[in-house]
């Protein structure tokens, strides 16, 4: 008797009962299948007029198949589509009691076609991972099999990439012995029961498409009591602080009850940055990646990292009295704080469109915020507008000259 094979795999172990013919064929989409099932010797109830077919467990017509002598009964099928499983169907061949004589795995697919779009990356110059696209819009309808190879470019053997789907589906990660400073040649080929494809070959240098992790130790803080801005600060990657390279950054930061991050793209190689134009009393969510690039002279752009875990920080409530507040307003003879206040607005919003992270900008702006309070001290002071109990001693000077 032959087994009975799993719904998702064909597989029968065969025994001298009968015979199917051909044994597990392959077959392009929409071809024709002539198979026959012979019986051997003589079993009990097991002539041709009682046998019949099943393909994956469901019963054919019976007009499907003719009897061509007492042992053999043939099976015609025409315009076949792919195969429901990539392990092929199962074609079944049963006696009149319903119990299995013999069995075949048909093949029904497509060829593969070229893989196409290969990337690849190196974590830190340690190791190769690369990514590719099959080149079929659909499905062979077959298992197809992938190979990533790769080889010295102008010397050495062909190598094959072991580890596989380790960053998803066409993926093959290489973990050691890797040469820099010299190019290699990548290709994918892919082959299934109906043929063989290769793609393009890709030539890299490792050093052109480094890596790294993500920046560590992220810390985000308030700017002393300003209310829009916070600071972060994080330390360039430690993977590759013994090689010559330079590195970019990127910050990107949401509000808590939000998924929708804003990019600051300006870093430069700055290991920290002053986010202004914030929102006062807020919680924000903080990332940082990194793009380590010119690693030994390389001009290619580089790969960016990962983003870091998101590090999160509250901007200072405002103390400003809101509209209809109980704002004190200036006593007569003070200057009035209108233009200081639109002077600073117009400042601040120029720092918030061209210079998220320039420390140079921010030292203009502490330095003008010194001079504004130097400035108005002095105006109050020409003006004789003096604090409480200066004017009270001046007050008394001025009555014991008198």
């Amino acid at each position: 008797m032959v087994g009975v094979p799993k719904p998702d795999h064909c597989s029968f172990l065969t025994l001298d009962t009968a015979v199917i013919s051909p044994q597990d064929p392959t077959l392009l989409i929409g071809s024709s299948l002539q198979a026959t099932c012979s019986v051997l010797g003589d079993p009990p109830g097991a002539t041709a007029d009682g046998l019949y077919w099943t393909l994956n467990g469901r019963r054919l017509p019976t007009e499907l198949s003719r009897v061509l002598n007492t042992s053999t009964l043939a099976l015609a099928l025409a315009n076949l589509n792919g195969s429901r499983q990539q392990s092929g169907d199962n074609l079944v061949c049963h006696a009149r009691d319903g119990s299995i004589l013999a069995g075949s795995c048909l093949y029904v697919g497509l060829p593969p076609e070229k893989p196409f779009n290969i990337s690849c990356w190196s974590k830190n110059m340690k190791d190769l991972t690369c990514r590719w696209t099959p080149g079929a819009p659909g499905e062979t309808f077959l298992h197809t099999n992938y190979s990533l190879k790769y080889k010295l470019r102008w010397y050495g053997q062909d190598n094959t990439c072991e580890e596989y789907h380790t960053m998803g589906p066409h993926s093959c990660h290489i973990p050691k012995d890797l040469a820099l400073f010299t190019p290699y040649e990548i290709w994918v080929e892919a082959t299934n029961r109906l043929g063989s494809a290769r793609s393009d070959v890709l030539t890299l240098d490792i050093l052109d498409v480094v890596t790294t992790d993500p920046p560590p130790d992220v810390h985000v803080s308030r700017v002393g009591g300003l209310e829009d801005q916070l600071s972060v600060r994080w330390v360039s990657p430690p993977a590759l602080k013994d090689f010559l390279f330079q590195a970019k950054y990127q910050i990107r930061y949401r509000v808590e009850d939000s998924v929708d991050w804003k990019v600051v793209d300006d870093v430069s190689n700055q290991t920290s940055c002053r986010l202004a134009g914030l929102k006062p009393g807020t919680v924000y969510f903080v990332q940082v990646r990194c793009n380590p690039f010119g690693i030994y002279g390389s001009k290619k752009a580089g790969i960016w990292s990962e983003w870091s875990h998101p590090t999160a920080a509250s901007t200072p409530r405002s103390e400003r009295p809101g509209p209809g507040g109980g704002a004190c307003e200036p006593r007569g003879g003070e200057p009035s704080s209108g233009p200081v206040r639109r002077e600073l607005k117009q400042f601040l919003g120029w720092l918030k469109k061209h210079a998220y992270c320039s420390n140079l900008s921010f030292r203009l702006y502490d330095q003008w915020r010194a001079w504004m309070q130097k400035s108005h001290k002095t105006r109050n002071q020409d003006e004789g507008i003096l604090p409480s109990g200066r004017r009270g001693s001046a007050r008394g000077k001025r009555a014991r000259a008198a």
